[in-house]
């Protein structure tokens, strides 16, 4: 209870007489039991000439602020806090608190606060529009003890000035003065329930500027308890933004004019403080929130000098949010370490390898299952060719060599091992053609009684129902309803999809020459193929996906049977340049030269070694089911 000269502060009971006598408050503060009682010289100048005249008094009069606080019982100190609760509209903020024991009331001493109240409002009386004599007060004993329970300890609150305002309404509030160069230029306040507010008309600045003026490293934080909180951890280089968190971060990357970013107006305002600063922490709130301000900040203070805390959990595995919930829950040296275990600001495109750590580690253990490549499930490839997910592979050969049959095989062996499914853009097959391949392939049966059969039983009609959901459950179709040619943006963009909602790992495109190719007039062929290759590498290594693109030959003038080499494919060499794996597929042609079923896989690039080499894999062809096999299958 506060017994007040000329304004009644906090009152158990509001006193209205504009002069009492301070004997009387002493004798009223007696007869009602000493509960929580204190006589606040808010305004000395009415006093009379008998009372000036003591010594105590006198230094009442120069101090101005002085105030005499007796400790209650625990019993009587809880009934005026909820006396005072119910007066004053004391919400969880700060009710809670005040109701909790508090440990640290005893070493409160008001006087330890007078000066520093002195001297803010020696600055303040004439920039505050809320200010009216005895309205800004030093913080009552059971707003010390919210403090306290928060772990900031008086020196902090004196050092920056943290004062108390009780409204013409009786609700009380809490002032932190926005200093620049010594001088109060806003005000902001903390209500309750939890609402903040500042000075109308007053600047946007940050809170604790002054600290920063002349330093090379700053802490940015949420609020201004964190502020406090981070000085009990020994940082005074920390600032609080006035005005919080944004819902969200803006979705363009480019800043508005500095006379239109008002929001973040404040930033602008002290840019010089900022232009030594060579290290920039931002220790923002773990929530979206707190995100997104992180972001607007490390946008208009350059990304490269910005390092984000990372917020611990506690021993329960609660994530903390702030600053103060670590000082609170772990301590000062906690708090402490996590500011200098502060991590780089990401920056889109530049990663250091530690982004990398788990994938290096599963990669090492092989716990991805695929590190060396997928068996083609032919035992004479693997040595030389392995798929690995997120690679591309050129496919070329003469016409009639049999690269679309080969490219099905495979694709019917990695679905039969490892249940991969893919999308197909096979431009130079009728679906009904390729469904028929591929059925073959499968249930090794063919599809038709014909000449090519060799009289083996074509498969049956329960085998077509079958094999025609196998189609559906693991094959996707990527093609034009219309005329128009597919082009290779179009053809991504719906690969993408299918990877999204069909989980496929293998994409085909066959061939390169039935896309639409409508290259600029100023570009050349080559930079048009290296600029579509770059395309589709980026799509198959963001999606995980193993892309397997044909490219023809250019027309050979003196063909005698030989296998083509990848510089021979038509538009350029960065086919070859640009690949992770080179195939040739080359059927052999001349009965004298080996047998005609037999089909040479000459591997001629692979980038990465460990899924493969240079090298010649030879295998069997079945004309009757399409399928292939490994001469030693034979």
């Amino acid at each position: 209870m506060v017994l007040a000269g000329q304004l009644a502060a906090q009152p158990v009971y509001q006193f209205r007489a504009q002069r009492i006598a301070l004997s009387k408050s002493f004798m009223l503060a007696s007869h009602i039991g000493f509960f929580r009682c204190a006589a606040v010289l808010a305004d000395t100048s009415w006093l009379s000439d008998s009372l000036a005249s003591s010594t105590s008094i006198r230094k009442c009069l120069q101090d101005r602020s002085w105030s005499v606080f007796l400790k209650p019982p625990a019993i009587a100190r809880a009934q005026v806090w909820k006396h005072r609760e119910r007066r004053h509209g004391l919400n969880s903020s700060f009710s809670n608190h005040a109701l909790e024991p508090s440990n640290g009331l005893p070493s409160y001493s008001p006087s330890s606060l007078a000066c520093g109240l002195k001297e803010v409002l020696e600055n303040s009386r004439i920039k505050l529009s809320n200010y009216v004599p005895g309205q800004y007060r030093t913080l009552c004993p059971w707003l010390v003890s919210y403090f306290q329970n928060r772990c900031i300890t008086l020196v902090t609150l004196k050092r920056n000035g943290v004062m108390q305002l009780v409204r013409s309404n009786n609700q009380v509030a809490i002032a932190f003065p926005l200093k620049q160069d010594g001088k109060i230029v806003n005000c902001k306040y903390r209500g309750t329930p939890k609402h903040f507010w500042q000075e109308k008309g007053g600047e946007k600045v940050l809170y604790g500027l002054d600290d920063i003026k002349t330093v090379k490293e700053i802490i940015i934080v949420e609020g201004e308890i964190d502020k406090l909180s981070m000085e009990e951890a020994g940082f005074l280089n920390c600032v609080s933004v006035p005005d919080g968190a944004p819902p969200k971060a803006s979705p363009d990357d480019n800043l508005p004019p500095i006379q239109e970013d008002k929001k973040y107006g404040y930033l602008w305002a002290c840019k010089d403080y900022f232009e030594k600063v060579t290290r920039i922490v931002l220790a923002t709130d773990a929530d979206d929130p707190g995100s997104a301000l992180a972001e607007e900040l490390a946008r208009r203070l350059g990304r490269e000098r910005c390092w984000r805390v990372k917020w611990p959990k506690s021993e329960d595995g609660k994530q903390l949010k702030d600053a103060n919930e670590v000082l609170v829950r772990l301590g000062k040296e906690a708090l402490k370490a996590v500011v200098e275990k502060s991590e780089l600001y990401p920056i889109r495109g530049l990663f250091p390898f530690s982004n990398f750590y788990k994938e290096i580690d599963d990669y090492y253990h092989l716990r991805l299952g695929n590190e060396c490549g997928v068996s083609t499930g032919w035992v004479g490839l693997d040595e030389f060719y392995k798929v690995v997910p997120g690679e591309l592979t050129i496919i070329t050969g003469v016409p009639n060599s049999g690269k679309s049959e080969w490219i099905d095989a495979l694709m019917c062996n990695l679905n039969s091992s490892k249940s991969w499914t893919f999308a197909l853009c096979s431009m130079e097959n009728k679906v009904r053609e390729h469904a028929r391949k591929l059925l073959e392939k499968h249930l090794k049966k063919p599809f038709f009684d014909a000449l090519y059969s060799n009289s083996v039983p074509r498969m049956t009609r329960e085998d077509l129902e079958c094999g025609k959901k196998w189609l559906n459950d693991n094959f996707f179709l990527i093609r034009c309803e219309d005329d128009e040619l597919p082009s290779v943006d179009w053809v991504l963009n719906l690969a993408k999809a299918a990877v999204l909602r069909h989980g496929i790992r293998g994409l085909v495109i066959d061939p390169y020459n039935e896309l639409d190719h409508q290259r600029p007039n100023n570009q050349t062929e080559t930079e048009y193929v290296s600029q579509i290759l770059t395309k589709v590498k980026r799509f198959a290594q963001h999606h995980d996906c193993h892309v397997w693109f044909v490219a023809h030959p250019k027309q050979l003038q003196i063909w005698r049977g030989q296998a083509p080499n990848l510089y021979d494919i038509s538009g350029s060499a960065h086919f070859i340049n640009k690949c992770d794996n080179g195939l040739v597929i080359h059927r052999n042609r001349d009965a004298d030269a080996g047998p005609l079923d037999e089909v040479k896989v000459l591997v001629r690039k692979v980038r990465n070694k460990a899924a493969g080499t240079i090298g010649d894999a030879i295998l069997h062809y079945d004309r009757v089911t399409g399928a292939y096999f490994d001469v030693e299958q034979i």
